[in-house]
């Protein structure tokens, strides 16, 4: 009989962080300018068949939508309930046997990782700082599958278009199939996606749970070749883009009345004034393309300052040893003036606290 689970799978753990209610959760990246109006729109106006019946087996609408808001041909659109649908499909159709290789540049998405094992396939961490000096870094070992986070999450950081090219030309067309998840490109970045559709053993992927403020309905899209759409649909199987989801990210990606680009532009004039602030604290804020700042922890121990801070009412997230040099930092989502307000106070309180006992 079959072990269940398999040997490879038991160690694997929830994906987990603290999520404990607090006044100000700013550690997640989603928008806090909120779901894009049209999406909203979308749902108020959902009728008994939206919710009674099946939706489009590959969420056509959405195909079309995004299809036309990248200019490529909708047979290179793949449709998921989120990037990771998207992801971890493309993983699945890459994962042969155990000896497939996942390469990632680290540190990035953790679950860049997790998807290597939860296929069945083993991964290996290419240290940024050493990806940067040479992307075939990423190919030694000859991989299945390369991730590359293009803005990285958690640094904010966008490696060069020059790297990215140098990356593939490497590879080659024979070689590994090579993602970009551009889940945060909307912020700062040039996309890849009109290249995805062009090369084969390429995708990109693109949520909408970022700039377009549609996190919990879990709506995201994956670009390349027809071929290699078509293995990722194989991979998901039909019906996984709930109806409304499809029907209200087909609305939001129109965007006719430019919510994302005005939302985009405050978000970063807000990260921005924020990478200033933290800079007069002193905290080291890494340069940012995305929505959120990556910073160091103002103690060394992440965990313990993201509890401090949450003792003031505002959630960040921690990161053990992945700030430049192997410390601790803490990751902030950058959100409305107002609420970065609230956020510099609750630090300034914690750094209050910190120097009034070191006195």
């Amino acid at each position: 009989m079959s072990p269940f689970p398999r040997p490879d799978y038991q160690p694997l753990k929830r994906y987990h962080f603290d999520r404990t209610p607090v006044e100000l959760d700013l550690s997640d990246n989603t928008n806090h300018w909120g779901a894009h109006p049209a999406a909203l729109d979308v749902l108020r106006q959902a009728d008994n068949n939206a919710l009674a019946r099946y939706p489009y087996l590959y969420a056509d609408n959405l195909r079309e939508a995004a299809a036309a808001h990248l200019g490529v041909p909708e047979e290179c659109i793949a449709t998921g309930c989120g990037s990771n649908d998207i992801l971890d499909c493309t993983y699945r159709a890459c994962a042969g046997d155990p000896d497939d290789l996942v390469a990632v540049a680290v540190p990035t998405f953790p679950m860049s990782l997790t998807w290597a094992r939860m296929n069945g396939m083993s991964a290996r961490g290419v240290p940024w700082e050493d990806a940067l000096a040479d992307p075939e870094r990423l190919l030694e070992d000859r991989p299945a599958l390369v991730y590359v986070c293009r803005p990285n999450n958690p640094t904010g950081h966008v490696v060069p278009t020059e790297w990215v090219e140098a990356l593939l030309s490497a590879a080659g067309e024979d070689g590994p199939l090579v993602i970009v998840d551009e889940a945060y490109v909307d912020f700062g970045g040039d996309s890849f996606a009109r290249r995805a559709a062009e090369r084969p053993r390429m995708l990109v992927s693109r949520t909408l749970s970022k700039a377009f403020g549609l996190a919990g309905l879990r709506v995201a899209y994956g670009v390349g070749t027809p071929e290699t759409t078509l293995e990722i649909e194989k991979a998901r199987g039909p019906y996984k883009v709930n109806r409304v989801a499809a029907e209200a990210g087909a609305a939001a990606l129109a965007d006719t009345e430019g919510w994302v680009t005005r939302t985009v532009a405050d978000c970063v004039a807000c990260r921005e004034r924020a990478e200033v602030a933290l800079t007069e604290r002193h905290l080291e804020p890494l340069p940012s393309r995305a929505n959120f700042i990556m910073f160091r922890a103002p103690t060394g121990d992440g965990r313990a300052d993201a509890l401090g801070i949450r003792g003031h009412g505002v959630a960040v997230r921690p990161f053990v040893e992945q700030y430049p040099g192997g410390t601790d930092a803490l990751r902030v989502t950058v959100a409305p003036w107002p609420l970065m307000e609230r956020f510099l106070g609750a630090l300034d309180a914690y750094l209050g606290q910190l120097e009034a006992q070191s006195s």
